[in-house]
Order: structure tokens, then C-alpha cells, then sequence
């Protein structure tokens, strides 16, 4: 297991579907892109859509559904973009923040954190979840775009064309982040994941991932900064998963 940190994402076990039928789709919540799926949930929610050709259509499924995706789509690049109301969590052990702060490349955390006089123990954090998934439907064609989410990846390249390496770009607030760690889970079609760390963005918060056909990809990055209402720290997770064909 990776130091505690529990991934939120958009999940399929048919990332591509032919025209006219439905894209289905799951939430989940684990590790090593390994987790459970989660009913969904309204008030944990504050936005969920599908958005194809630039024009966003709501989701509205029911309390409890799951899968929390099952909607008809038009020809195309869908992306479905769910994001999350905030949830807080306390820490009682400082050792599990440090772990999980390295891990997901926050520098001199202890620094940080004792700079502005938080204890070391009883502190919260409090989260939020900003997630895309791309499906196809047909050949998929199309193209992602910023979707205003306050943190977020842009697949530049789409992973449904054939390209051996998939292009992508993280913002923050509308703008690049850059040197931002991108932390990469790839799913082989027998299940085995492999999950690297060591690809970063650039100077325009770009970074290109090697994909290998038949896998699935989860992209997963973290901002930390300061709390409010009451919170030690604010994270915000950016997730974006995919699949690249088989050829």
C-alpha cells in the first residue's frame, strides 16, 4: 500500500462503446487504482456531467445508483467530469501526514506546518475530489478542454487515436502548474498496476506519458495550501483516467 493515500476516480469496464449505447461508468475510491465503488450520493456532490463538443449535459442519477454513470451519449470524445463537496479528515498520528505528504511531493511539510503554529496531532484536512474520465463512443473522436474545475488535467492528445504517448496538461485555478509531480497508475488488461512517481510537469504544467495499448491509465496530482474554516490544510485531487485501445 502507498502510505495511506486513498485515490478518487472515474472507472469503466468498457471504456469504449458503439454508437447508441449508453456510456456506464462507476466512482471509486482505493488504492493502486484498486477500490470500491461508491453509490452515489448527492450532497456529496457538487458537480457531475458529461461533456462532448464543448457543451456540458448534467447527470442526475438517482440516490444510491451504481454505477453512478449510465447515460445515452452522442458519437465521439465523452468526458464525464464528476467533483466532490468538501470532506474533512483529523490526524491523530503525525507520522501518517508525513507519510502522505511526501508521497504525494509536498516539500518540508513539518517546516510548514509547525511555521504556523498547528499542532502536531488533532489537526484536520480538509479535501476535495476534481475528476475526468475520457470514454469513447464510435471512434471517439474530439478533444478534451478545460472544463473550469479548480484543479484539473487536460488530455491534450486523445488516447483513443493510436498514439504510443499521451500528452497532457495540469491547471490550477485556470492556470499551468508547473514542476508538478504527476503520479501514474497503469492497469494491464490482467488486473497487474504498476504506479510510477516520477513524471513531472513543465514549466507550462505539461508532461507526457508512455502508454502501452490494451492498459488503463489513471493520472493523480495533489495541491496543498493552507486551510479554511477551520482546517490545518486544503487538498485539492485532480484525477484523470482513460484507456488506449488495443491494437
Amino acid at each position: 500500500m502507498l502510505a495511506g493515500a486513498h485515490e478518487f476516480w472515474i472507472d469503466s469496464d468498457n471504456w469504449q462503446v458503439p454508437p447508441g449505447a449508453p456510456l456506464i461508468a462507476s466512482l471509486r475510491n482505493g488504492e493502486e487504482f484498486k477500490g470500491v465503488e461508491l453509490a452515489y450520493i448527492p450532497r456529496r456532490t457538487t458537480r457531475f456531467e458529461v461533456v462532448q463538443s464543448g457543451t456540458a449535459t448534467p447527470l442526475s442519477p438517482r440516490m444510491g445508483d451504481r454505477p453512478a454513470v449510465n447515460t445515452p451519449a452522442a458519437p465521439g470524445l465523452a468526458v464525464i467530469v464528476h467533483e466532490t463537496a468538501p470532506s474533512t479528515l483529523t490526524y491523530k498520528d503525525w507520522d501518517k501526514w508525513l507519510r502522505f505528504t511526501a508521497h504525494k511531493d509536498f516539500p518540508n511539510p513539518a517546516a510548514a506546518h509547525d511555521a504556523r503554529g498547528l499542532p502536531r496531532t488533532g489537526f484536520t484536512e480538509r479535501y476535495t475530489r476534481h475528476a475526468k474520465a475520457l470514454m469513447a463512443v464510435g471512434d471517439g473522436a474530439g478533444a478534451d478542454a478545460a472544463t473550469g474545475m479548480e484543479t484539473e488535467f487536460i488530455a491534450l492528445t486523445n488516447p483513443y487515436t493510436g498514439a504510443d504517448r499521451i500528452e497532457v496538461q495540469l491547471l490550477y485555478q485556470g492556470t499551468p502548474r508547473p514542476d508538478a509531480q504527476v503520479e501514474v497508475f497503469a492497469r494491464a488488461p490482467d488486473g497487474t498496476v504498476t504506479v510510477t512517481t516520477d513524471t513531472r510537469t513543465d514549466a507550462a504544467g505539461r508532461a507526457v506519458i508512455a502508454v502501452t495499448p490494451g492498459f488503463d491509465y489513471l493520472l493523480d496530482a495533489v495541491v496543498f495550501r493552507p486551510g479554511a474554516e477551520g482546517a490545518a490544510w486544503r487538498t485539492l485531487w485532480a484525477a484523470l483516467s482513460f484507456h488506449v485501445p488495443a491494437r
